[in-house]
Parts: C-alpha cells; sequence; structure tokens
C-alpha cells in the first residue's frame, strides 16, 4: 500500500499475516458482471474478452482497428488494470453492419486470451452498466497464523471499511498531490482525463479520511445524530433519531454512509455534520479544486460486505474468491486481511 494507504484505520486491528498479492496476473482474476440482458439485437456488437496482462484502453483500439471502426466507437463499462486476467465487456457501434470475425485479432494479440460471448444490444455500454465483479485471488508466499481463519470469517460476516484502494490516488499518491497543487494554483490542469483522476482522487482521499476517522472512534457501525443513511439502491434517508437509526441499520438494508465532497453543503446534520465537516476542512486545497469544478455532493457506504466469499488455504497458499458491487475495491478487502509484500504497485483498477 502506498502511503496513501497507510494512515488509515483497520477494522479489525492491522493483520499480522502477509503474503503476495498478484505475484502474477493469473493470481488476480476479475469477471465483470453487467447490470442488464443484451438484447440480442441492435447497432451495438458487444463482446466478452479475457486478457491477460493488457489494460482496457489498448484493447479498445485494437478491437477497433479488428473491427474497421475509430476508437471512439468502442466503448466498456469499467476499466481494469493490465496487471490481472480479466473477463471484460465491450460494445463495438457497427450500425448495418455484420458482426466482425475476431478470428485474427485473437490470434495476433498474445494478451487477447479468449472471445468468450459475442451478442448485440441497443445502446453502447456505458461507465455504471456494470452491477459488480467476480474475484478470485491467489495470494502467495503466504505466512499466517491460526488467527487467518477468524478473520476470514469476519470479514465474510461483518465486512470491511469501503475504502477507495490506492489505485485511485495513482503511484505514490501522485494524483492527490497534484490535485493539491492545482487547488493552489500552483499548475493547471487542461486535460480532461487528468482533470478527473485529480478530482476523482480529491473526493476519494476525503472519503477515506472520514471512514478512517470514524473507525478510531469505533463509529463506523454506530450511527450519529444527523447521519445520511444509504441502500444498496444509493436511496437515502436522515437519521435524526439514534433508536430509530439503529432499527433501521439492524434490518440489514441500510447503512451509516460517508460523504463524497461536492461543492453544495453536506447533506448530515447535526452531530453528523459537524463531525465530517471538521474533517474535510483539513483539506482546503482539494475542497478548492472540487468546488471550483462544481462538483455535486453524493454519499457512499462506510462498509463493503463481500458476497458469496469462500477460500482454500494450504501451504504458502491462500486463495480467497468473492463477488463485490461496482465502485468496490477487491484491495479494501485484502488490506483487512494481510500485509501485502509485493514489490511495486500493480493492483487492478476496479473503478466503475
Amino acid at each position: 500500500m502506498t502511503d496513501v494507504m497507510t494512515s488509515l484505520a483497520y477494522l479489525n486491528g492491522k493483520p499480522t499475516a502477509t503474503g503476495r498479492l498478484k505475484a502474477k496476473p493469473e493470481h488476480f482474476f476479475v469477471s465483470e458482471t453487467l447490470d442488464f440482458t443484451p438484447a440480442g439485437h441492435g447497432e451495438h456488437f458487444l463482446v466478452r474478452i479475457r486478457k491477460i496482462g493488457e489494460n482496457t484502453k489498448y484493447v479498445v483500439n485494437e478491437l477497433a482497428k479488428a473491427c474497421g471502426v475509430k476508437s471512439r466507437d468502442v466503448s466498456w463499462a469499467g476499466l481494469k488494470d493490465r496487471h490481472a486476467v480479466t473477463e471484460q465487456w465491450f460494445s463495438v457501434h457497427l450500425p448495418g453492419q455484420p458482426d466482425p470475425d475476431l478470428t485474427e485479432f485473437l490470434e495476433t494479440h498474445e494478451g487477447i486470451d479468449a472471445i468468450i460471448e459475442t451478442t448485440r444490444h441497443d445502446k453502447k455500454l456505458r461507465p455504471g452498466d456494470l452491477i459488480g465483479n467476480r474475484f478470485s485471488l491467489v495470494i502467495t508466499d503466504f505466512d499466517g497464523d491460526d488467527a487467518i481463519e477468524a478473520r476470514l470469517v469476519s470479514i465474510r460476516d461483518k465486512g470491511v471499511p469501503n475504502y477507495f484502494g490506492s489505485q485511485r490516488f495513482g503511484r505514490n499518491g501522485n494524483n492527490v498531490v497534484a490535485a493539491r497543487e492545482w487547488g493552489q494554483d500552483k499548475i493547471r490542469v487542461r486535460d480532461k482525463s487528468q482533470r478527473s483522476f485529480y478530482l476523482s482522487a480529491a473526493r476519494s482521499y476525503l472519503f477515506n479520511l472520514v471512514l478512517s476517522a470514524r473507525i478510531k472512534q469505533d463509529m463506523a457501525h454506530t450511527p450519529m445524530r444527523g447521519d445520511m443513511l444509504i441502500d444498496d439502491t444509493d436511496h437515502l434517508k436522515m437519521a435524526l433519531e439514534i433508536n430509530k437509526a439503529n432499527e433501521l441499520l439492524e434490518k440489514g438494508i441500510w447503512q451509516i454512509s460517508g460523504p463524497m465532497t461536492g461543492d453544495n453543503a453536506l447533506p448530515t446534520e447535526a452531530d453528523a455534520r459537524k463531525f465530517e465537516q471538521a474533517i474535510i476542512n483539513q483539506e482546503p486545497d482539494l475542497l478548492a479544486v472540487i468546488r471550483s469544478n462544481r462538483m455535486r455532493h453524493d454519499r457512499r457506504a462506510l462498509m463493503l460486505f463481500p458476497q458469496d466469499m469462500a477460500w482454500t488455504h494450504d501451504e504458502g497458499t491462500l486463495t480467497v474468491s468473492f463477488s463485490l458491487p461496482a465502485g468496490s475495491f477487491a484491495t479494501a478487502v485484502m488490506r483487512e486481511l494481510i500485509q501485502d509484500t509485493t514489490d511495486g504497485e500493480s493492483d487492478a483498477h476496479i473503478d466503475q
């Protein structure tokens, strides 16, 4: 983990087990799940590709060439980094044209492992079209004691902090550094993609700070007066009565949320707003960037609950599989489980 993550609190204390996460791309498998069923007809050719060691934008460019279109005619639902094996959907706008033959594309690109499925749809893929991702992670050089089983059970049953992973912040947190410099007017950022990266890093960093502070004060599962509760469909509900809030939380449908800071006022009230505002005010340069770019406030659940979690453990290897909703980070789960001893940065980008 980079310094951006080092100071963040752990829900169950810092893990004592160590191991290497993604020593090879094959040790980090990600499979996308769309939130719709393709129509089977339409102007958009959908293809599900399994790739190894290639990033999303490279595949987009090469797929465009194979289909005889421009890169802007190829869309995707979620970005994935190159240091992983990913099964990922792409759409190609091919109105009035037959399905392309991708045999040569598959044979001439070593990082394209398989064409898993093709179909048609009446709309192009867009960010947000994912309902989630399925992961299978192999931790090598694993060194853990008997406590690892209890920690795995705790993660499965009680969840982990819903932190944005270090990949959101760039190598060594450079996107946060750049966002601060932007807020200080030390740099100008004209490139749209860079602006997006820096703004995303700024908002994600502030969310992580608020979440970490709540964990340190043992308030990650305990509502404050004025908290905003959120359900799995992103509906929000104000919690002004603690007893009522606890009743809702006990049902398992609602969670406490944290701020994705915008230029408008925090929607929380009373104790919760005071708590959140005090933390985000510690980063005036990041706030300046967010406000000057008219970002709208949003909310994000504080806790992340892996679904269908399973694991196997033998000498030197721990394999863990689970599903996460879109926008969540598998590295947030692994951070609560092991201390990653992998050299360098090779986080898969799970960023939708």
